[in-house]
């Protein structure tokens, strides 16, 4: 009787049991709808603010024609502004006149609008926009909006190539840019350099090799064993990258003057101030076929982003995506560092910036990325020259004032997240 008791107890306390069953049945389904969180590469790969909805493609088409007004505006300003102001109709007027093949007039405007100040900010311009575009690259990659390149060690190989080349090879790097014609006029990085390496052929094809060659040794290491876990290859590019840097400030060391000296840890810390035509070649096919090459691949860039096992599933061949975006990314970097030197934190603002504008989807990403990386670079340009008189303030210096601060407070929202 008393187990007939308990039974219909039990029995009994079955609707009040099939009652508490929705709230239990509906604890379950909150932990299936997290189970796609559950099969991401980890909490990095976690959104660290609120779900925005996408803007419209319409939206997304106003948005880069308001960068790209305010890109024409910044540059502008970044060649009416400096020791000598110029007003913007005559800074129009020179440009117009050189465009139309009229011949420079006397005086000291057409010199500074066209010779000194109009490269230098389109090759400002060209460098926000590559680094934009390494950085987003980057952070696919890794599957972490807090990667760039810096963190994978290539900037470091780059900058090892190009000091190697300004310490130890100088005499053999300034004779292939007068062999090509190709020699900056500035010295390093405008610093006043005793030889013009300011981001000619024989400095470019340093940091090239510089760059490849970080990219082969933080490959190799992180393909051991088979595998490729981006946890690996992050691990493998900060060892490399900090390698390669003490093999830099040795070589800087052994720069045979105090001028020397000054002049490759200035161009070391970013600087455009050695820019000429010349020196815009190189970046002016590199930056425009690496966007086309990846805004050929954003579909295969959402899917990476989702993992390894997601972006196989829907016909990605992963291996092969890796090793692209690391030749792309490396080749642009060596780019970079070779006409503007060592310039950090572009690369890891700017995405995480547009993200919060158009969301993750790389085909509006990507552009985006280039326009506000190169806005940014020439707002910050204008800072470095018009900030102190008489004095130019390196690029790096301003960048990582506005980028360190920017991420301690992704990381902090970040690690809240994931407490």
């Amino acid at each position: 009787m008393g187990r007939l008791a308990a039974g219909r107890g039990r029995t009994n306390a079955g609707p009040e049991g099939t009652n508490a069953g929705p709230a239990g049945t509906g604890a379950r389904p909150a932990r299936t709808a997290a189970s796609p969180a559950d099969t991401a590469p980890g909490p990095a790969d976690k959104d660290p603010g609120p779900t925005r909805t996408p803007p419209s493609p319409a939206h997304t088409l106003w948005i880069a024609v308001g960068l790209l007004l305010a890109l024409l505006v910044a540059l502008t300003a970044a060649v009416s502004l400096g020791a000598t102001d110029i007003a913007p109709g005559e800074v129009w007027s020179v440009v117009f006149r050189r465009l139309g093949g009229e011949p420079p007039r006397p005086g000291t405007d057409d010199l500074i609008v066209w010779q000194l100040r109009v490269p230098r900010a389109l090759l400002a311009a060209l460098v926000g926009a590559g680094l934009g575009l390494v950085g987003t690259a980057t952070q696919a990659l890794v599957r972490n909006p807090l990667a760039d390149p810096y963190l994978l060690g290539i900037s470091n190989g780059a900058s090892l190539g190009a000091v190697a080349a300004m310490v130890l090879g100088a005499g053999a790097m300034a004779g292939m840019d007068g062999l090509f014609g190709t020699g900056g006029a500035g010295g390093v990085g405008g610093a006043g350099g005793t030889f013009g390496l300011g981001g000619g052929l024989g400095l470019s094809l340093a940091a090239f090799a510089g760059a490849l060659t970080a990219f082969a040794l933080v490959w190799t290491l992180a393909r051991r064993g088979g595998g490729f876990a981006p946890l690996r290859l992050v691990l493998a590019g900060v060892g490399i990258g900090q390698f390669l840097a003490g093999f830099t400030s040795y070589l800087v060391l052994q720069a045979g003057d105090e001028q020397q000296t000054r002049g490759v840890l200035f161009w070391l810390m970013g600087s455009l101030g050695g820019a000429t035509w010349g020196t815009l070649a190189l970046p002016v096919l590199a930056v425009p076929a690496g966007l086309l090459v990846l805004q050929a691949r954003a579909r295969a860039l959402n899917a990476l982003t989702m993992g390894d096992e997601t972006a196989a599933s829907v016909g990605v061949d992963v291996v092969r995506l890796r090793r692209l975006l690391f030749v792309v990314t490396s080749l642009l970097t060596g780019v970079l560092v070779a006409v503007s030197g060592a310039i950090a934190f572009v690369g890891l603002m700017v995405p995480h910036l547009c993200r919060l504008i158009v969301g993750g989807d790389h085909r509006r990403l990507l552009p985006l990325a280039a326009l506000t990386g190169a806005l940014l670079l020439v707002v910050v340009d204008i800072v470095c020259r018009t900030a102190m008189d008489g004095q130019e303030l390196p690029v790096g210096v301003v960048t990582a004032l506005i980028g360190a601060p920017v991420l301690l407070y992704v990381l902090d929202r970040r690690l809240g997240v994931g407490a």
